[in-house]
């Protein structure tokens, strides 16, 4: 195989599994990829099988080939923690700003990843940091994505966004200034883009370090 062919590695029970799903995360078919079995799997002892396809088109698109280099690169990276996931790989339009370009959305599916998130995200977030170093190395230019586990972050800025618009309804109704608890920079950004367009409220972040914290402002006290 030459260097600059895209390919990814999945683990599954079986061999006919590990191709079925690796196919199906590629949206080719069988006749469109080089298959590799690199191990058959011993379910004896607990050990599943791994295959590599490798994507013989040569005109792969340039979203196609940063999917597949920054799915190997976490792959890769589970490896050497020694656990077992299946990665969903995907471009989403950017909630906040439809004007920018989609971002690259990567869920790590499996059993027993409560450890790759961490303590309120934190384990996670530098993962994140990690994979978006390494193939904004490999590519020649930072690539906008998202390392997720489970759904994890979905479902907490999901829960961000109800928080935000459920404080904003109160500082209107008792017309003063409430104040969120520290949170990330992350996490703070979620809160102000969830407001930024709110007709009653406007957002600050105030405080250092870790104690920062957005505050929300009704617009009859400004």
């Amino acid at each position: 195989m030459t260097e600059n062919r895209t390919f990814i590695e999945v683990i599954a029970p079986t061999v006919e599994q590990a191709i079925a799903r690796g196919l199906s995360d590629l949206g080719l078919d069988d006749d469109e990829v080089e298959i590799e079995v690199l191990d058959d799997g011993d379910p004896t002892a607990g050990r599943e099988a791994r295959v590599r396809l490798t994507v013989l088109a040569a005109d792969a698109g340039p979203q196609d080939s940063t999917a597949l280099a920054a799915r190997q690169v976490l792959q890769d990276l589970l490896g050497k923690m020694r656990l077992r996931g299946n990665i969903s790989a995907r471009w989403v339009d950017n909630a906040d700003d439809p004007t920018e370009p989609p971002q690259l959305y990567m869920d790590i599916l499996g059993d027993d990843l409560a450890m790759l998130i961490g303590r309120k995200g934190e384990t996670l977030a530098a993962l994140q940091y990690i994979v978006r170093l390494i193939v904004g190395k490999q590519l020649g230019g930072m690539v906008d994505l998202v390392v997720d586990v489970e759904g994890y972050k979905l479902r907490h800025e999901q829960q961000l966004r109800r928080l935000a618009e459920r404080m904003a309804e109160q500082a209107v109704q008792r017309g003063r200034t409430l104040a969120l608890e520290p949170m990330s920079a992350s996490e703070r950004r979620i809160i102000h883009l969830a407001l930024r367009n709110h007709p009653g409220v406007t957002t600050e972040s105030v405080g250092e370090g870790f104690a920062r914290k957005v505050t929300i402002i009704p617009k009859t006290v400004k």
